[in-house]
């Protein structure tokens, strides 16, 4: 019975850890920022496995969605979170991909 109690709390404490960090971002002000960096990121990252995976330079990107070279880097850069619907639509169709957006419980 002792060891049913005691991984009980181990269970209680690992799941409270990943919440603590949430807690903790969330009172400093900076939690919708983290999650928006981090979603870029992810984003930034799936692009660029995408442009080498159909081996597409920076400028056949480019040519492809009709923009700038610029405009590619500005969406491959994981720390520049001000991309928009307009150029994420045009990367997944020059990528033939299209966009899914979800918006999920708070």
């Amino acid at each position: 019975m002792k060891s049913e109690t005691l991984s009980a709390k181990i269970m209680s404490k690992r799941t409270r850890r990943g919440s603590d960090l949430r807690d903790f971002l969330k009172e400093q002000g900076v939690l919708d920022e983290v999650e928006e960096r981090a979603m870029k990121q992810a984003l930034a990252l799936q692009l660029a496995e995408l442009l080498k995976k159909n081996e597409l330079t920076k400028a056949e990107m480019a040519a492809r969605m009709k923009t700038s070279r610029a405009a590619v880097d500005r969406l491959l850069d994981a720390s520049n979170t001000s991309v928009t619907l307009a150029t994420l639509g045009k990367a997944a169709r020059a990528l033939g991909r299209k966009i899914k957006i979800e918006l999920a419980p708070a």
